[in-house]
């Protein structure tokens, strides 16, 4: 049975399309990866199927009363909500029942008997629907997701706006769960979240029953729970069965058998041109040369889609540190209250570190208080005189209006309009990207102008804070090769093992430091 249907979808940003013609259909329980390049479309895809976004032109249609729950990587929450009254509100369909079913209890003692009657059964319908749905369970429900969550041990009162963007994440997947929704969409679910919570959200796309459409990046993960995938690429979306190890199987013979089919018509298009050339002067042979001109004029020719840009990320080295980068007596992190008991760490020219542990536990804050922009709670930090830092913060900045060549050139304001644009071409933006507002990208390409700034300063430790997120899988291989490569010391935090177990020289468990366990 088909859930939800799209024909001829179009749809683009000013002069920059995003789909031509594309059309799809879910069925019921099909578990949907779909992929593709940072930039193609994704996100913009889910926004308009949700209603977020209407097309340019197409149809969207939903089957009757299917209910949808939508995670969405740019979700906002608002200053003044609490964990508790997030998870609650996924039940607001049903306070809006209670409404009603008070309004009808209202209107019953003038009604008459015939009104009565209706009254009645209206009341009775809504009574089963709110049993139904838990709604006399809603407070234990919350609780029992917010423990399940590890939400229950941050606090279920506390402001979502002091949240990590892991715990952001958690709060946001608890209220779809509450919701219990016909259809799940999840953007990027697993970017933020700690190995443990992506090991849980496995366990639980595997034994989900209903449809789902997912959107990752974290290929080990999507292998693991879905069972078609379709490909956003060059304005179309195509389907294949299976994961994503088999659509790569699958993609590389097609695009094969196009190249090979477009060299064959490339041959014969220049054995046809050069006929029709040699012949149509004479007299003789002009009606032949006349018939292959036909066959030309006629033929439907084969286009190759043009090569994606890759990514090139070549770190600039500074000179050489001293021995110790950063050394810590007694550093106690936090903000308002402790994050850490207190730390002594000893970090040396040369080591690449990964810092993992659960959402929320002080891995940013640790890298925050070492480059000194947050005040450590008690202790200090010593660091190299000599240290040339290369900071990568998890996001751009809220209300950002600035163009990706206003960004790079703010930071270099020595660079020519060329070397500019070069610098973020190297990064896999094309030119509609690099003229385009920061905000407008994709949360991949806005991570693709965060590195291009990073590659081009000069540096001998870098501090990456969750730097594969959001990015496609070129971009993030590429990255991987390039911190390889790197000759300067690491300090990353990352929930990704494939991304740094074959480079990174320390994995530090910073649970073991934690105040906070969650």
């Amino acid at each position: 049975m088909s859930i939800l249907n799209v024909e001829h979808l179009t749809h683009g940003f000013g002069d920059r399309a995003i789909f031509n013609d594309v059309s799809f259909r879910l069925l019921k329980g099909e578990h949907i990866g779909l992929i593709g390049a940072n930039g193609e479309g994704k996100s913009t895809f889910m926004n308009i199927i949700t209603g977020k976004l209407m097309p340019d032109e197409g149809k969207v249609e939903w089957s009757k009363n299917v209910r949808v729950g939508y995670l969405d990587q740019h979700t906002a929450l608002e200053q003044g909500m609490t964990i508790r009254s997030v998870l609650a509100s996924a039940f607001d369909f049903l306070f809006e029942m209670e409404t009603q079913m008070n309004e009808i209890c209202d209107k019953m003692a003038d009604a008459t008997p015939e009104e009565l009657e209706t009254y009645m059964e209206e009341l009775g319908t809504i009574q089963d629907l709110l049993t139904v749905h838990d709604f006399y369970l809603i407070d234990s429900k919350v609780e029992e997701v917010g423990r399940a969550l590890g939400l229950a041990d941050i606090g279920l009162d506390k402001d979502v706006t002091d949240l990590s963007g892991g715990q952001r994440t958690k709060v946001l997947l608890g209220k779809l769960l509450l919701e219990k929704p016909d259809i799940l969409l999840l953007d990027e679910p697993t970017n933020y979240l700690d190995a443990e919570h992506i090991e849980w959200l496995k366990r639980y796309l595997n034994d989900y029953e209903n449809a789902f459409i997912l959107i990752s990046h974290d290929i080990p993960f999507l292998n693991s729970v879905i069972n078609l995938i379709y490909h956003m690429d060059n304005q179309e979306l195509n389907r294949y069965v299976g994961d994503y190890d088999k659509f790569q199987e699958v993609y590389a013979m097609k695009k094969a058998q196009l190249e090979a089919a477009y060299n064959k018509q490339q041959k014969e298009i220049a054995d046809l041109k050069d006929f029709v050339a040699r012949n149509k002067a004479r007299v003789a042979t002009r009606n032949m040369a006349m018939s292959r001109q036909k066959k030309l004029d006629k033929m439907d020719m084969i286009e190759l889609a043009a090569e994606k840009p890759k990514p090139e990320f070549n770190f600039r080295e500074a000179r050489t540190p001293g021995r110790y980068l950063f050394q810590t007596k007694d550093l106690v992190i936090g903000y308002d209250e402790p994050l850490s008991s207190a730390l002594n760490l000893e970090i040396e020219r040369g080591e690449k570190i990964a810092f993992v542990g659960s959402n929320g536990i002080g891995k940013t804050t640790l890298l925050k208080s070492l480059l000194g922009l947050i005040p450590s709670l008690e202790g200090w930090v010593e660091r190299d005189q000599y240290l040339h830092i290369g900071y990568f913060e998890q996001e751009m900045p809220k209300g950002i209006e600035t163009t990706c060549i206003e960004e790079i050139w703010n930071e270099f304001p020595g660079f020519s309009q060329y070397e500019v644009r070069s610098a973020l071409a190297k990064c896999g933006l094309t030119t509609k990207h690099i003229e385009s507002k920061v905000k407008v990208l994709s949360g991949g390409e806005q991570a693709k102008v965060r590195l291009c700034k990073l590659i081009n300063r000069e540096t001998n430790v870098l501090l990456l804070d969750e730097p594969t997120n959001h990015l496609d899988v070129d971009a993030k291989d590429e990255l991987k090769r390039a911190l390889k490569a790197y000759k300067g010391s690491i300090l990353m935090v990352c929930h990704e093992p494939d991304f740094y177990e074959d480079w990174a020289t320390r994995v530090i468990d910073c649970t073991k430091w934690t105040t906070k366990i969650f």
